[in-house]
């Protein structure tokens, strides 16, 4: 067939329609003949817009328009499905996708476009102002999106916004030694040694969670902590590896913690090797709803604002071993954290430095809390494990 300027069409068809108009279709690289999305006013019109697709085709540039026609929410829980995430990640993932990126569920995925994801983002924020949500959300939908462009179900990803992502964390907050001592006070004889990990081993909720006794060395007071069990937004445990290669550690406690921890053990804790540390009043493992509770009321007794979380206790505890001596290394060990900065690599940490930094937060902590009893005497009578003398 030939156009109206003379030269035989080697690529696609045009063909005018009873309005007038014209029509063109084009065999993509599968056979399959698709016609333009649009029409044409002029067969020249049709003829170029056949010699660019021609172009992309040649290129390899040419993607399906029906590749995008994919709903958005099916293609996200596959790519959940299909990862292999940590049960507290799977449900972060399913909660962001519930809660937040719902105004994409019914959206195939080449409908989301660019302004779109600036919309949803901006909407998100007024609604909620729920900044750290939003960005967490705005992650995901990113990752989500940028698959589709691998898998070749659209051209670009449209989530191109600039530190949307960013998540700006708040200054973490620091208790004192003598808060430390009255949280533990407040929070009451079962949890109160929970309190003091937390801040000076410094153990996390779900490490606490997961802790048995052949974990616990009292003579030579050292907790191996070898697996996390955090809680599930469904309220099951579930036993896992620590939260990184460095999470598996032994944490070397302070002298002043002795007799917290053997009395720990004989009133609490369950019976034989496998028992667990942390049970609840009717002997099941705690529950992260019932142990809120209790620690909300006790930060209030003390007057701790409400920003002020148990994770917080973990910044504490760096901050007194820092005070005390130990490197950054000393306390990244301790804590269980990892680092891929080249200048950690030539630091070092061993079980003998471990015991230095121990002891230096002993002395630190009693300091402190000798400070404290000439400030104000204490004029309560008996036994105060608190002060471990």
């Amino acid at each position: 067939m030939a156009n109206n300027r003379g030269r035989r069409r080697r690529f696609g068809a045009v063909r005018q329609l009873p309005s007038g108009r014209y029509q063109a279709r084009y065999p993509g690289p599968d056979g399959v003949m698709r016609p333009a999305p649009f029409t044409f006013d002029t067969t020249a019109d049709a003829d170029d817009w056949l010699a660019e697709k021609q172009t992309e085709i040649r290129r390899g540039e040419w993607r399906d328009p029906e590749a995008g026609a994919v709903s958005f929410r099916a293609y996200a829980d596959k790519w959940v499905e299909e990862r292999e995430l940590a049960p507290l990640t799977r449900d972060l993932y399913r909660y962001l996708l519930d809660k937040h990126l719902f105004p994409f569920a019914e959206s195939d995925l080449d409908e989301i476009t660019a302004p779109r994801v600036r919309e949803w983002r901006a909407d998100r924020l007024r609604a909620t102002g729920a900044k750290t949500m939003t960005a967490k959300a705005y992650r995901l939908l990113k990752a989500i999106m940028e698959t589709a462009v691998d898998d070749e179900l659209i051209a670009r990803n449209p989530c191109r916004i600039k530190g949307a992502g960013k998540e700006k964390a708040a200054e973490r907050r620091i208790a004192t030694v003598a808060q430390v001592d009255a949280l533990a006070e407040a929070v009451g004889m079962r949890w109160r040694l929970m309190v003091y990990l937390g801040a000076y081993g410094p153990l996390r909720p779900e490490e606490l969670a997961g802790l048995r006794r052949r974990d616990v060395d009292l003579d030579h007071l050292r907790i191996r902590v070898r697996l996390a069990e955090p809680e599930r937004m469904n309220g099951r445990r579930v036993q896992g590896d620590t939260k990184s290669e460095a999470g598996t550690r032994t944490v070397v406690l302070p002298e002043f913690l002795r007799r917290e921890l053997r009395w720990h053990l004989e009133s609490f804790a369950e019976p034989g090797r496998d028992g667990l540390v942390f049970v609840g009043e009717k002997g099941a493992p705690f529950r992260r709803s019932t142990f809120g509770r209790r620690w909300r009321k006790a930060r209030e007794i003390v007057g701790m604002p409400e920003g002020f979380r148990f994770y917080d206790l973990r910044h504490t505890g760096h901050t007194l071993s820092t005070r005390s001596g130990a490197t950054l290394k000393d306390t990244m060990v301790r804590a269980g954290q990892s680092s891929e900065k080249a200048a950690l690599i030539y630091q070092h940490s061993d079980e003998e430095r471990q015991e230095e930094v121990a002891a230096g937060l002993d002395v630190t902590v009693r300091k402190a809390r000798a400070a404290a009893a000439q400030k104000a005497p204490d004029k309560s009578s008996g036994t105060n494990l608190a002060r471990g003398e």
